[in-house]
Parts: C-alpha cells; sequence; structure tokens
C-alpha cells in the first residue's frame, strides 16, 4: 500500500522520465525497443490527469491532518480533466475544507458543483445534503435549510453521529417555527442514535434544558 501511494504520488515525474527514456531509446535502438517505455509515461500521465491524486488524501483526512489533505488538493491544478465521480469527490472534499475555514459561500458553491455531477456513494450525497443544509442554518435561512436536510435523512447518512447531528438540526428548525411537537419528535430520533461525540452529545444536554420545558 505504501508503495502504491509513493507511485500515485510520483507517477507524473515518473511518466515524464518515461518518456525521456524513451526518446533515447527510440534514437538508438528504434521505435518497438522503445514502445514500453512510451506504454508506461502514457498510463502514468493520463491517470494523473484523469484519476488524480484522490487516494493520498485518504490518510491525512484520518489523521485530521487538514494542511495535508489541502495541499494535496491544491496540486490537482486542472480539476476539468478528472473524470466525472473523481471530480465530484474533488469538489466535496474542497467544499468540506472551504467549512471548515468557516468560508461558507466557497463551500456552499462547490458542494453544489460536486453534487451538479452525481456523487458516487448514496452516503455522500446525504452528507453533501447535510452540509448545504448546515450552511443554510450558517445564513438564517431556515426554509432552506430544512429542505437540504430532509433531503440529507432521505438520503441516508454515513454513521449515526451524523444522523443524530441532523435530527438534532431539524429539531432547532422546528423550535424556531414553533412547532413544538415535530421538535420533540426529532429530538427523540437524536438521542435514539446513541451518538458518543462529544460535540452532539453536548449539543443534545444543551437542547434537552430547552425542550423540558416547551410546551407539545
Amino acid at each position: 500500500m505504501k508503495f502504491y501511494n509513493l507511485l500515485i504520488k510520483y507517477r507524473l515525474p515518473l511518466g515524464f522520465l518515461a518518456i525521456a527514456l524513451a526518446v533515447a531509446v527510440n534514437i538508438y535502438a528504434g521505435f518497438w525497443q522503445a514502445f514500453a517505455l512510451y506504454f508506461v509515461a502514457l498510463v502514468a500521465i493520463v491517470s494523473h490527469y484523469l484519476f488524480g491524486p484522490m487516494r493520498l488524501i485518504q490518510g491525512y483526512m484520518e489523521d485530521g491532518d487538514i494542511d495535508g489533505a489541502r495541499k494535496i488538493l491544491d496540486s490537482i491544478r486542472f480539476p476539468g480533466l478528472l473524470i466525472k465521480p473523481v471530480r465530484s469527490v474533488y469538489y466535496f472534499l474542497k467544499s468540506n475544507l472551504a467549512m471548515f475555514g468557516q468560508d461558507f459561500d466557497g463551500a456552499e458553491s462547490l458542494m453544489k458543483k460536486s453534487l451538479s455531477l452525481g456523487v458516487p456513494m448514496k452516503e455522500t450525497e446525504g452528507a453533501a445534503y447535510f452540509q448545504l443544509g448546515t450552511i443554510a442554518m450558517q445564513k438564517s435561512n431556515i426554509r432552506q435549510a430544512e429542505e437540504y436536510i430532509r433531503k440529507a435523512i432521505r438520503a441516508g447518512l454515513p454513521d449515526k453521529e451524523n444522523t443524530a447531528a441532523a435530527y438534532l438540526q431539524m429539531c432547532q428548525i422546528f423550535i424556531t417555527k414553533r412547532e413544538f411537537r415535530a421538535a420533540k419528535d426529532y429530538f427523540r430520533r437524536a438521542k435514539e442514535q446513541k451518538p458518543t461525540t462529544a460535540q452532539v452529545v453536548d449539543q443534545i444536554k444543551q437542547i434537552e434544558k430547552y425542550i423540558s420545558r416547551i410546551p407539545g
């Protein structure tokens, strides 16, 4: 796996090196003797631009190395050349990084680009709509937030933590709309997920102090 990651990281310069060697062999020995090197160069260069170094990002994201992940994404100079599923993931991750940096307008634009290309997995679609809903909440656009989070719940979210967070967002939306029965129902669903993430657990505790006192 480590070797494969190194190959992905350096395949573009290796591709150009293969071309240089192929040209030299071609001059001194002939085309067919250089054919294998030409082929290796073609595969390396084309795969770099069609697939990019996206596989390398996973390790950085798992380690919480945001700067490392951003550096890999920034190394993709021509995202328009990526095949559609990979381009969708590229914009999805760029949106996540923009969200991390509190750039809500940028995050929203990038996530819409990702969705327009078609997300490769259903859970990714749910996460994309959930992020758009969160951005809408930050902008106090309650109607849009409700629409997006409903779509996220229908599409499905990747784990119980995200599912609980989505239900809590819906709970807050209905509290704002003063539809307390629906708010309590979504709060109950959030608790049923039994989340363990500190942020989600704290949010449940904060809402519980308030929701127990409202009618409905």
